[in-house]
């Protein structure tokens, strides 16, 4: 079962189907191409999506990981070969048994997840998806870095959809939401929001080039728009 010192991913189930694989053939499939980068993590956590009818939009089960291998959906599925992404390299997941988690750990907030890194402590303790995200060092690094190049950012901004986005950017020709270790991916409102993913592992090495990504962002969407009654720029 999952312990406390373990490292969890938590990762998105959205086909009954899928779930029964990992139950009865006891692997995982995540694209190459959409994968976080893959350390050695102890546990997998499976987060049902709207198609689980009842048990949708939580984490009810988790198992141990035995290895990954690096295959392609052909490989994986071999009733699928006609699929067009037949070819496309799949990390492979090995887990051990499904086992039910002391409760579910619903999401009130967020409807779609990709991936999340957390730990066994909070998997094991959180009564909502919301307490599994680790807040970082390299988060508020970040933040203060960009308040001394005079980039406004609204930090824990939640969208009218109820995403909530680390480092919001509001700016003249649409928002940027700028997203640290947690990886969730929050819904689309059209083209007004556009998404920057950065890591603890990018930041921490490497802070003033992070900030040049996001200022980049930020001047491509036409700078941030200054708070209603002031005027200039909106870069400060």
């Amino acid at each position: 079962m999952v312990e406390e010192t373990d490292i969890v991913l938590v990762a998105e189930m959205n086909n009954p189907r899928d779930l029964e694989i990992a139950r009865l053939l006891g692997w995982y499939r995540i694209p190459l191409r959409h994968a976080p980068k893959m350390p050695n993590m102890d546990c997998l956590a499976f987060y049902q999506t709207g198609r689980f009818g009842p048990e949708r939009w939580a984490i009810h089960q988790a198992a141990r990981v035995r290895g990954h291998e690096l295959v392609t959906r052909a490989e994986l599925l071999a009733d699928e070969a006609d699929h067009p992404r037949a070819n496309e390299e799949y990390y492979k997941i090995l887990l051990g048994p499904l086992e039910s988690l002391p409760r579910a750990i619903p999401s009130h907030r967020w409807r779609r997840l990709t991936f999340l890194y957390t730990t066994g402590e909070r998997l094991l303790a959180a009564q909502e998806i919301k307490e599994l995200v680790i807040q970082t060092r390299e988060r508020e690094l970040l933040w203060r870095a960009l308040r001394g190049r005079r980039l406004r950012a609204e930090r824990d901004y939640r969208t009218t959809r109820g995403a909530e986005i680390d480092l919001a950017f509001l700016c003249a020709k649409g928002n940027l939401g700028v997203l640290v270790d947690s990886l969730l991916r929050p819904p689309r409102q059209g083209t007004a929001w556009q998404q920057l993913h950065l890591t603890s592992a990018e930041i921490d090495p490497d802070l003033p080039g992070c900030v040049e990504k996001v200022e980049h962002e930020v001047y491509t969407l036409g700078g941030v728009k200054p708070p209603a009654g002031e005027g200039g720029s909106g870069m400060m």
